[in-house]
């Protein structure tokens, strides 16, 4: 089975949150289970430095403005094809926008090129490569499916997965004109939205399938709460809507052999972790104690709860526990956390920015990391957290609830507690799982099998990865079934 993934990011040539660590890991996971998949990526400066020797497939004289390129390589195991357009991808900043994280006012022709070249490829415009489907990634993607939908693609059977359903693509209807849909699009069965053009919104609309990164959520965002404006229109689609909880890299995520740690270890060697606690602790200026140590990494947004943090952090150090944060994000949080570290000198501490080295020796290191989204369609730091025994604390929302079994008396009692639940967007609930934290953490034998339970869950793509296939299964069963 031959499958085409169209993705703005990929793990390890470019990364902005979780969708590129799935995007890299899913198709090495798919490759096992006999899917051959090729990914589909913009030629972002970073991306265009990071590959080999590299063959042009297929060429555009004029792609939404300029030449363009699409390029068929090998990179860290991957089967790529680079979209090289340098009058929409060769800029300084990041993949959305500047360095000042003002988005591109043209994102919706980036990306429109992306899926446009996306819908070609799984139309034949590669020669000798068919795809047997198409499975494209959140609002940068998603037109690859309307272009596919309304081209010569129609038949191909297609899907998408929604990482994040707060991110959407709208864009004002001036824009359709340019998109080179027919006009037959631009209508609440397709493109349309409140309007104006919606890229998630024509993507759900046209992919025969739709799928979340975990079941919790995939019934979330059918709800008003969660939904964002789209919950009318994932109901009518409920019966191809499917949750699929993400796996990690556990090869990459490995405590027993990660190199950024000051010191490797495994459930059975969890006494080695206090070089890393250590390490930690010089690295965020915090003193140490026999207190337990917890840590954030992440964006400082409200989507994931730091106001709610900041908002008990002198409650946090008045029961004893110590705090680090790393993250960058809204600049008011940022200011927050940098105050509270200068309140509270060697209780907490806070580097703004993102530093991947750092993010594995704070896993390896702190005894618990908080995770207080107000919603979260999987989160990946919560399994990276259980891979290495920094117990999670989080929220009881979407991936989150999936993944974690809250340390309550009958799930400690049972060993099979493996972190803390609260509710979500509550300074009160999160404050009381700081002190069960801080309860559980002075018994240590409670607090090994916690750590212990964690370290045992099976967080590979393995699983993962068979429910797509039988997903990719159904769909092309669909496809030969029709006339």
């Amino acid at each position: 089975m031959n499958v085409l993934s169209v993705t703005p990011e990929i793990f390890p040539l470019v990364k902005t949150g979780g969708l590129a660590d799935v995007a890299g890991a899913l198709p090495l996971a798919l490759k096992a289970k006999g899917v051959a998949v090729r990914s589909l990526l913009p030629g972002y400066p970073v991306v265009m430095q990071g590959l080999g020797r590299k063959k042009a497939v297929l060429a555009y004289k004029d792609l939404f403005g300029g030449k363009a390129a699409v390029h068929a390589v090998v990179a860290g195991g991957l089967d790529l094809l680079v979209l090289e357009a340098p009058h929409l991808f060769d800029r300084v900043g990041g993949p959305y926008g500047d360095a000042a994280g003002h988005d591109w006012p043209d994102n919706w022709r980036r990306f429109a090129a992306l899926s446009r070249a996306g819908a070609d490829i799984a139309a034949g415009a590669v020669a000798g490569y068919a795809p047997d489907a198409v499975h494209a990634h959140d609002w940068q993607a998603a037109m690859t499916l309307a272009y596919m939908r309304y081209g010569r693609a129609a038949a191909v059977p297609s899907l998408i997965t929604v990482h994040n359903l707060a991110f959407q693509g709208r864009f004002a209807a001036s824009i359709f004109g340019d998109l080179g849909l027919p006009e037959a699009a631009m209508a609440l069965d397709g493109v349309e939205y409140y309007g104006g053009v919606g890229f998630l919104k024509a993507g759900l609309q046209a992919a025969w399938a739709i799928t979340t990164v975990s079941p919790t959520y995939a019934q979330e965002i059918r709800t008003p709460a969660f939904g964002m404006g789209l919950d009318g229109l994932i109901n009518l689609r409920a019966a191809d809507l499917y949750g699929i909880v993400n796996g990690i890299d556990v090869e990459l995520w490995n405590p027993a052999s990660d190199r950024h740690l000051a010191a490797t270890y495994s459930a059975k060697t969890l006494k080695a972790r206090a070089k890393n606690r250590a390490a930690v602790e010089g690295r965020f200026g915090l003193e140490r104690d026999a207190g337990p140590l917890l840590c954030v990494v992440s964006r400082l947004t409200w989507q994931k709860g730091i106001d709610t943090l900041v908002s008990i952090v002198d409650q946090v150090v008045a029961a004893g526990a110590r705090l680090a944060v790393l993250g960058s994000g809204d600049a008011g949080l940022e200011g927050a956390l940098l105050a509270a570290a200068a309140r509270h000198r060697g209780r907490v501490g806070a580097v703004i920015g993102y530093d991947e080295a750092l993010s594995h020796l704070m896993q390896g290191g702190c005894d618990a990391i908080v995770i207080p989204s107000r919603f979260e369609p999987c989160g990946l730091t919560q399994l990276y957290g259980l891979r290495y025994g920094c117990v999670p604390m989080v929220a009881r929302t979407g991936g989150l609830a999936d993944t974690i079994i809250d340390a309550n008396e009958a799930a400690v009692a049972a060993g099979v507690a493996t972190g803390f639940q609260f509710v979500p967007d509550s300074g009160d609930a999160l404050l009381h799982a700081v002190r069960r934290v801080v309860e559980a953490h002075a018994e240590p034998k409670i607090w090994a099998s916690i750590q212990s339970q964690g370290m045992k869950a099976d967080l590979s793509w393995d699983r993962s990865a068979a429910k797509y296939v039988e997903l990719y299964r159904r769909l092309l069963s669909r496809r030969v079934s029709q006339p």
